[in-house]
């Protein structure tokens, strides 16, 4: 066992930092995790879960309400509702990640050197921000989605378009208040580089609010992407996305309402779990929001 002694002191701070941060989170948070952490294992391991493969269609189970041999009941093709949704929980989550990842690192890297760089660079750059965030996400998103055509790869890099705005006003805000510190100074007193100032030191102080901004822009990310499907520019069928099960089982939700409570079920419960790891983390961050509300 390694002795606390032979640790640094920056080490020490680093983890007492930590595991102060993690007593601080609250248990709403942690069911938000645990909530997101079942359902990425279960996308995963969907083929192994799954009873049936999601598109396999049984004209004669046609519409079935949820029984012991369909857990979920069938669609108007006779396709098993539970396996589609486990399958449909990549699509989701995938999308979500990576198009949330990609406008973090975007929006992050434009906010950082425009606040680093100020002046007409930093005033130019905001301005492109604002006329891109003056546009609903979900219009901006439909719009771009239709120029580019409904693939995975185009629906994150819409739905990562309208989010990089809102990393790059954090971003910058966060440099702002950062770049005035004590400690920035001292580095610059000691001849580093602005270039090392950034990323070396400012960076990971900035990095838990862009962490929040994340989580609560993957919900938002995730509510896009079922809008998208649910009026026809997602992913074409027969791929299984939650918000196109949606749709299917909206022309039926007289007569078969289970076709669409389930999969709306299923994105109200990931939305609800990004929000409370973000609204978690935000609290742990800085306690002063938590007293204030």
């Amino acid at each position: 066992m390694t002795n606390i002694l032979t640790q640094s002191p920056a080490e020490v701070t680093r983890k007492s930092s930590f595991m102060s941060f993690i007593g601080r989170l609250n248990p709403s948070t942690w069911t938000g995790a645990i909530i997101v952490l079942l359902l990425v294992l279960a996308a995963i391991f969907a083929p192994l879960l799954a009873p049936y493969p999601p598109d396999e269609q049984n004209l004669f189970m046609q519409l079935e309400g949820p029984s012991a041999e369909f857990w979920l009941g069938t669609d108007q093709f006779g396709r098993d509702i539970l396996s589609r949704l486990l399958y449909g929980a990549r699509y989701s989550l995938t999308i979500g990640v990576i198009s949330i990842m990609t406008a973090m690192i975007i929006g992050s890297l434009i906010g950082m050197y425009a606040a680093q760089r100020g002046g007409k660079t930093d005033i130019i750059l905001m301005q492109i921000m604002d006329v891109v965030l003056a546009f609903p996400s979900l219009i901006l998103g439909l719009a771009l989605v239709a120029l580019m055509g409904a693939t995975l790869t185009n629906i994150a890099i819409a739905i990562a378009f309208t989010a990089t705005p809102a990393f790059a006003r954090i971003a910058r805000s966060a440099v702002i208040t950062q770049r005035d510190r004590e400690y920035v100074q001292a580095c610059r007193a000691m001849g580093f580089s602005n270039k090392r100032i950034l990323f070396r030191h400012i960076l990971p102080a900035i990095l838990p609010e862009v962490m929040v901004m994340a989580s609560l822009w993957m919900a938002t990310a995730v509510r896009t992407e079922a809008s998208l499907a649910f009026i026809g520019l997602g992913l074409p069928p027969p791929t299984p996305t939650w918000g196109g099960m949606v749709r299917e089982g909206f022309d039926n939700i007289l007569s078969s309402f289970h076709l669409a409570i389930f999969p709306s079920l299923a994105i109200l419960l990931l939305v609800l779990a990004f929000n409370l790891i973000g609204d978690g983390l935000r609290d742990a961050i800085d306690p002063r929001m938590k007293d204030a509300s």
